[in-house]
């Protein structure tokens, strides 16, 4: 197994938290040059690829890219980071979490109000002084907290107690989001066909309002040699059905 950090966290230098962060060789063909590298590193001819969340977004970009070196797919809490999927992530969700949603808006001053939320936080997140980056970072994170929240059981994520963390992890998903993760609109789904033959298990909670099962749904639907699992009581990753789900998926390709 072959596990990494992304340009900007966890173990990769320079972090993204780092006040003279520079994001401009942050993008996702950088990060799949950056899978590359590492499968030659290591001598790998094929492989199956994990993708949870983002990482189901980073991917399909890296299979549709490199298709000849996928062996398989294990893609779960399904998105494409399309701009029509941004809009529903920092704005349209917000009917389903409207006193969240206000708090979320309200924490931009008056002077960004005319852009987008995404692009407004990405801003405030850069600002010269460090008050307002905290707070921004802290608006943000308990905003990702609210809106992956509906499945039953969910509690508050630990992570968004280390400081550090909520300014690289806001930094990140906003530079992403904001950018629709540097692909043209829709291109993941319009380019599924391109993964005929290879196989992949797709799995998704019938909870998750933060990516709506329609991405997952439509993904299955062109690419013709995928398997779509919904697991009906959970929501974006993170319970044991979830958990297992994926695990097998794995296990099943790891067999074969």
């Amino acid at each position: 197994v072959v596990l990494f950090d992304q340009r900007g966290s966890g173990r990769s230098r320079p972090l993204a938290s780092e006040p003279d962060a520079d994001l401009s060789t942050n993008t996702t063909a950088h990060l799949i040059a950056d899978i590359e590298q590492l499968r030659q590193l290591h001598g790998i001819d094929r492989w199956t690829v994990l993708g949870i969340s983002w990482g189901s977004t980073l991917g399909l970009a890296y299979a549709q890219t490199h298709p000849e070196q996928v062996n398989a797919l294990v893609l779960a809490a399904i998105g494409t980071d399309s701009r029509r999927e941004v809009e529903w992530l920092t704005r349209d969700v917000g009917r389903i979490f409207p006193r969240e949603w206000d708090r979320f808006a309200a924490a931009v001053p008056d002077m960004l109000r005319h852009m987008p939320l995404v692009d407004a936080y990405a801003t405030l997140l850069f600002d010269p002084d460090a008050a307002v980056r905290e707070h921004a970072a802290r608006e943000w994170c308990a905003w990702e907290d609210a809106h992956i929240s509906l499945a039953p059981g969910h509690t508050p994520n630990e992570r968004y107690e280390d400081p550090e963390f909520r300014l690289r992890f806001a930094r990140l998903v906003t530079h992403y989001w904001r950018h629709a993760a540097f692909l043209q609109d829709g291109q993941l789904l319009r380019n599924a066909a391109t993964l005929n033959g290879i196989p992949g298990i797709l799995v998704h909670g019938r909870y998750d309002v933060s990516s709506p099962l329609e991405t997952a749904w439509h993904l299955s639907r062109n690419w013709s040699t995928s398997q779509l699992q919904i697991i009906d009581d959970e929501g974006h990753g993170g319970g044991d059905k979830f958990t297992a789900a994926v695990t097998g998926a794995l296990t099943q390709f790891a067999a074969t």
